[in-house]
């Protein structure tokens, strides 16, 4: 269940599923990704646009895939080696490759260790953006397997009662299987908000609700457009999910956000907190080195998959019919928003904003796409 951004009417002009997968995989080729592998990134972007989360969709197709690439600090043909390998474990080196293609092989020995074994799990060191951490773990939910997957990012919370960028927003992931058209998934990060909703606020001009952001001397932010400028100069921190200090929790946030940060590092001797701001001392750009970990759990090894996914449904639905609060007409369970956005998406298309649009036609011009057309030109 992603955070999502108050809504305004969106009148933004679409392009279909097919154009925007047949354009971003042309273009992952263009800069030198393997067919496949540039089929399986798009695919990704996709489907975080499919469940609605746009903070993770075509919009950070450029800046996070393609301008890394050609800085040089993502390769774009992945080299994975097996460094460790148990019937049930594995540990893998992307060796700063496509985080997605990375992500692919982990689940798919989880998923086959998991059938054979009960259950599998992989652990990731010197990756990139792997997506939405509910790509990977639904793949394990699309098999009758429960799937857990979480990884480091760059830094950007402070711990409770700290100023200092530390943790990144280090999502902490579950997809379980369910007699319902769609899994239980719960995707979110460990920060209380994302940048993407401080650049919905400042879009509109509008401060940010207290407690959210802390600056290096101690004292709540709220204005959105400043709070941008200190956080990419690492002068504000987000604050971890429940806010700042205890009183609200923050302390649990704090709590599992270091959670993913050692399973994202130490089972895989990988990097960790300040070493995954992607600088160097001198201040030049390099590789994040991201770490990620994967675990699957067989429900048939247990006491088999239906009477799991019926239990897990029933659960559900009690939940979504329990008694409302006033005012409020429905109770949601994680993966119900983003099926329905699918539905209301799959016919449409993909809304593209304004900049999407923009960095479309440049990349397609610069990468010499001619067969690309978008209707919005």
């Amino acid at each position: 269940m992603q955070e999502r951004l108050p809504m305004e009417k969106d009148t933004r002009p679409c392009i279909s599923w097919k154009l925007a997968e047949d354009f971003m995989t042309a273009a992952f080729v263009k800069l030198g990704l393997p067919k496949e592998d540039a089929k399986l990134c798009s695919d990704v972007l996709l489907e975080s646009d499919r469940r609605g989360i746009e903070s993770h969709g075509c919009n950070r197709f450029k800046p996070i895939y393609v301008d890394r690439i050609r800085a040089g600090i993502l390769n774009p043909v992945t080299k994975i080696d097996i460094l460790k390998e148990t019937p049930t474990t594995a540990v893998l080196d992307a060796n700063d490759g496509m985080g997605m293609v990375a992500a692919k092989k982990a689940m798919d020995l989880c998923i086959s260790k998991a059938r054979r074994y009960g259950m599998g799990m992989a652990a990731v060191r010197n990756s990139s953006h792997y997506g939405i951490a509910g790509y990977w773990t639904a793949l394990a939910a699309k098999e009758n397997m429960i799937g857990i997957s979480g990884t480091n990012a760059r830094p950007s919370i402070a711990p409770t009662f700290g100023v200092e960028n530390m943790l990144g927003t280090n999502p902490l992931t579950f997809s379980l299987p369910t007699d319902e058209a769609f899994p239980f998934t719960l995707d979110c990060a460990t920060s209380i908000t994302q940048n993407g909703k401080i650049e919905y606020y400042a879009r509109i001009g509008q401060d940010l609700p207290p407690g959210m952001v802390i600056g290096r001397d101690g004292t709540e932010q709220t204005d959105s457009r400043q709070i941008l400028k200190d956080i990419r100069s690492q002068k504000a921190a987000l604050a971890p999910l429940g806010g700042i200090g205890e009183l609200l929790g923050g302390y649990k946030g704090y709590g599992y956000a270091t959670v993913v940060e050692i399973l994202s590092a130490a089972l895989q001797s990988g990097l960790f907190l300040r070493d995954l701001d992607g600088k160097n001392e001198d201040g030049t750009i390099r590789p994040y080195h991201l770490g990620h970990f994967f675990l699957v759990i067989d429900t048939e090894a247990f006491l088999g998959a239906e009477a799991f996914k019926e239990t897990a449904g029933t659960i559900l639905r009690e939940l979504r019919n329990s008694r409302k609060a006033p005012g409020q007409d429905r109770i949601y369970t994680a993966g119900e928003k983003e099926y329905e956005a699918w539905l209301s998406r799959k016919d449409k298309g993909i809304p593209l904003t304004g900049e999407v649009q923009k960095e479309f036609i440049l990349i397609r011009d610069e990468l010499e796409l001619p067969q690309i057309r978008f209707p919005f030109e």
